[in-house]
């Protein structure tokens, strides 16, 4: 056999071969990962307003967001650790405002849970421009920046919320204006001449914002049923404090961290609202200082 025949079978079983595992697996399934598949729940409702899973494109954006996060192994199991820590600051303060306790769901899909940063300025875990944080009484300066206090920043998002709600009627569409401006969302009901979300062209973020909230409720409510059943040990926990009430400058925050026991990486730690080395107090103003009592002896 000259060597060009051989060449020629050897081809021919190599096709054959690939023929014969694709048939393999398109009749078996093999070659498609559905271990992490889940059937789409059709009982959802943020802040008790259902959304309309009978409508195609709303189970598909659905199926999206839950697909996604379900697998986004890491990231979920470390908000889920945070969540521990932060919700137990979060959910009184909603109470209080009368704002649902389903929002703080929209501050897991803003930050994370943690201080974050956005290229365009957004900061802290509900993630306020300067301009708004000052508008909901919140002190922007270079020395004291409250979009970093959680319980401060909570009330301010409370505060933007319920003003959301009053003008749009419901919470839905106050939790989409929170990502696309009230003046945002409210220009395109007047446009399209719907007024649900759900009934909405949106740009892609806004349009997704709900499902986001949605899907990290379902996975966060059902953790077990989507393979994030944590034991409760590996949380992160509350650290107690005690507090100290501050109505003078402190020229060296370093200097005062050692005066109360700790030392200047804890206080930034339990108190990320301050900015700088040093803390300039306004006028007829005062500050609450978070110390901590545990957690940090060697």
């Amino acid at each position: 056999m000259n060597k060009v025949k051989r060449m020629a079978i050897v081809a021919a079983v190599i096709l054959t071969s690939g023929v014969l595992v694709y048939w393999t697996n398109a009749g078996t399934g093999t070659d498609v990962d559905v271990k992490n598949h889940v059937y789409l729940p059709m009982n959802i409702d943020f802040a008790g307003e259902r959304a309309p899973m009978t409508l195609s494109d709303v189970k598909e954006r659905m199926d999206r967001e839950l697909l996604v996060n379900i697998n986004l192994h890491a990231t979920t199991a470390l908000i889920i650790k945070r969540a521990n820590r932060a919700f137990p600051v979060i959910e009184p303060i909603l109470r209080q405002y009368g704002v649902p306790d389903d929002f703080k769901y929209l501050a897991v899909i803003e930050s994370g849970l943690i201080n974050a940063v956005s290229s365009a300025g957004a900061r802290g875990v509900w993630q306020f421009m300067p301009e708004t944080a000052k508008e909901k009484g919140m002190e922007v300066t270079e020395t004291v920046d409250e979009r970093y206090h959680l319980e401060k920043s909570t009330e301010a998002a409370c505060k933007y919320l319920l003003s959301a709600k009053e003008k749009f009627g419901n919470w839905t569409l106050a939790a989409a204006s929170y990502n696309g401006g009230m003046n945002g969302v409210n220009k395109q009901i007047d446009s399209q001449k719907v007024s649900d979300y759900y009934d909405l062209l949106l740009n892609d973020e806004t349009a997704r914002y709900v499902f986001r909230i949605l899907a990290l409720k379902e996975i966060m409510t059902n953790q077990a049923k989507y393979g994030y059943d944590l034991p409760k040990d590996v949380l992160y926990q509350q650290i107690p404090v005690r507090k100290i009430e501050v109505t003078a400058n402190i020229d060296d925050l370093a200097a005062f961290a050692i005066e109360q026991g700790i030392n200047y990486k804890i206080l930034k730690i339990h108190n990320p609202w301050l900015r700088d080395k040093k803390l300039v107090i306004t006028p007829n103003k005062k500050y609450t200082i978070d110390i901590p009592l545990e957690g940090y002896k060697r």
